[in-house]
């Protein structure tokens, strides 16, 4: 849980500073952002779970 609110804040304060300097946000948009991020921890999950079987 921890990671979880150390990385929420990490991304307000980015987008804070980012909008402050008039800079475009360093994110996709909104929805291919989430998919995207979505898709690499799904992507690790598989890997993982394939391993088990190649072991």
């Amino acid at each position: 849980m921890k990671e979880v609110v150390l990385s929420l804040v990490t991304g307000i304060v980015v987008g804070f500073l980012f909008t402050l300097f008039r800079l475009p946000i360093p994110a996709p948009p909104a929805l291919a952002g989430i998919a995207g991020i979505v898709g690499v921890y799904l992507g690790m999950r598989l890997f993982q779970w394939l391993t088990l079987f190649w072991k």
